[in-house]
């Protein structure tokens, strides 16, 4: 758990219950302007029919560790974001019960876009299960 003082991470699972995210059982562990680290442990409710992780769940853990990191790092004057593009690879996969963990990372801080890199690994191997980039577009209140 991060001690910074900027740490959202707290607040982004809170508030997330509800949705997608909380759903899912995303748990964050830093949440600071540039970089965003969570992790969720594979459940029946994440796997595909042949009993390996779905794809859409990496996407949504790498996807929303991307998306909160936007929100922590958003430029003055900006009252939201949304996804523009987004790109993955897979390399792995984790059965029901392992720990998945994803570090997302800041690229380009843009007044209109930002580009975020994420990397999901397997928590027992620490071998990278996708890799994945995305692109915000960063919204301002209308005039």
């Amino acid at each position: 758990m991060s001690t910074d003082a900027g740490d959202k991470s707290a607040e982004l699972t809170i508030a997330q219950a509800d949705n997608l995210p909380g759903l899912l059982g995303l748990e964050w562990s830093e949440a600071v302007h540039g970089r965003v680290r969570g992790r969720m442990t594979v459940a029946r409710r994440h796997m595909a029919p042949n009993g390996f992780l779905h794809a859409a769940s990496v996407i949504a853990l790498a996807d929303s560790a991307c998306g909160y990191g936007c929100v922590v790092s958003l430029p003055d004057g900006a009252s939201g974001f949304t996804t523009i593009e987004l790109k993955s690879n897979f390399l792995g996969t984790a059965r029901e019960g392992a720990g998945v963990a994803c570090e997302a990372s800041l690229v380009h801080a843009g007044r209109a876009t930002q580009v975020w890199d994420a990397v999901v690994t397997a928590e027992a191997t620490g071998k990278t299960i996708a890799l994945f980039r995305c692109t915000q577009m960063v919204l301002y209140p209308k005039a």
